[in-house]
């Protein structure tokens, strides 16, 4: 008998019985605004600054309303103007480049390589076109970030980390998000924790930190939070610091904070899941799964593979056959952005340059979520449906 799966590939767990409880609080007195505090209170918000900062070991930390506000914040933050030129990810999502273009910036893409991470020989070849990189580690992969902090360090580039899939991950026990001058990361509901939309950023430069709190919109409200540079800090930006309003709210961050005493937990059941589902994919004829390094520690709420130097009808063709059989998988290798799957030659926005390198690792990308939801018996049998229909596909187009 054929296995059909009937899992839900976009269903995520509730939301803990203690955020719920948190969330009603905040409702039930009203002060959803993150300044609007009683006498002797600390917010939500405040607190979870506080507590994310304490998590990472970053000196300050800036709970925002998105990911994408994260990473625009960081590049007005660190001084990008109109017109400048940033390095980021050839491999990436819409937000990465998006962030990019929002402060009228313009994006000079990187190479990715077959372990789905920014190719560090073409960056060292390209360092010197821009003096920022906006680093993201796209689908939880790690590079080698003390190799790729040398080559930034060498040709003073300032180097943001966009760690909306690394939350909870690091690199030679360095948390994700700590080697570059900020890391930005996620809150939105296929991340690490779920409040619907959100973003943190950490620093450890306080006029960086003092510029974010005040793009975000904190008026001259800044003594209110418990992660930030001392006042006399903010005297020195808040006169020349636009308002650029994009704060989080006391309800989300009361989401949240719950969510984030549970991450370590969560990491470990995704870990299972992952591992199912590589197991179950290993040796599969046609299939390549990617290498992770022994001192990266991810967070495997994603699995990727390839499907290298396949025809465009041989990928399809496994994409029809495994969605009939309830496997939804991402193809970042179509020619038309779908959902998610845009690529850099779908943002016309900014230059589309040529890179036949990322092109060929492009066009085999298959990428499947791996919500909480599944068991890891459900991660087995996913695996054996794609490894039975990339076989059949692989047999019959070779």
């Amino acid at each position: 008998m054929v296995e059909i799966f009937t899992g839900n590939f976009t269903q995520q767990e509730p939301i803990p019985e203690d955020a719920i409880a948190a969330a009603v609080e905040v409702m039930r007195h009203g002060r959803l605004h993150r300044y609007n505090t009683a006498e002797g209170e600390l917010s939500e918000t405040a607190l979870l600054e506080q507590e994310f900062a304490a998590r990472t070991g970053a000196k300050y930390c800036l709970a925002v309303a998105s990911g994408g506000y994260a990473m625009a914040t960081a590049l007005r933050a660190v001084g990008v103007q109109p017109g400048d030129t940033v390095l980021t990810n050839a491999f990436t999502l819409a937000p990465v480049p998006g962030s990019i273009a929002s402060v009228g910036a313009k994006p000079i893409y990187v190479d990715v390589n077959e372990a789905l991470t920014i190719d560090l020989d073409d960056l060292a070849a390209k360092v010197d076109q821009a003096k920022v990189l906006l680093l993201s580690h796209m689908r939880g992969h790690l590079c080698d970030m003390e190799r790729l902090m040398q080559i930034c360090d060498a040709a003073g580039v300032t180097v943001i980390e966009d760690c909306a899939h690394t939350m909870g991950a690091s690199w030679n026990g360095i948390v994700s998000g700590r080697f570059g001058a900020v890391g930005c990361y996620s809150c939105q509901t296929y991340k690490h924790v779920n409040s619907g939309e959100g973003g943190l950023f950490i620093t450890d430069d306080p006029e960086i930190a003092a510029r974010a709190t005040v793009l975000s919109g904190s008026y001259m409200l800044y003594e209110r939070h418990l992660a930030a540079p001392a006042p006399e800090v903010f005297e020195q930006v808040k006169y020349v610091t636009p308002n650029i309003s994009g704060r989080m709210d006391n309800l989300r961050a009361a989401i949240l904070r719950p969510q984030l005493r549970d991450l370590d937990a969560q990491v470990a059941r995704w870990n299972d899941r992952y591992r199912a589902l590589e197991d179950g994919l290993r040796d599969t004829p046609g299939l390549t799964l990617v290498d992770r390094s022994e001192v990266e520690v991810y967070v495997g709420s994603s699995i990727q593979f390839l499907l290298l130097d396949w025809a465009p009808e041989g990928v399809q063709d496994v994409l029809r056959r495994c969605a009939e059989r309830g496997v939804e998988l991402k193809w970042f290798g179509g020619a038309e952005p779908a959902a998610f799957t845009s690529r850099y030659d779908s943002w016309r926005y900014a230059e589309v340059p040529s890179l036949p390198k990322s092109d060929r690792v492009l066009a085999g990308v298959i990428d499947i979520r791996v919500p909480l939801t599944f068991s890891v018996d459900d991660c087995a049998q996913i695996a054996r449906i794609i490894r039975s229909e990339v076989a059949a596909v692989f047999q019959s187009h070779g």
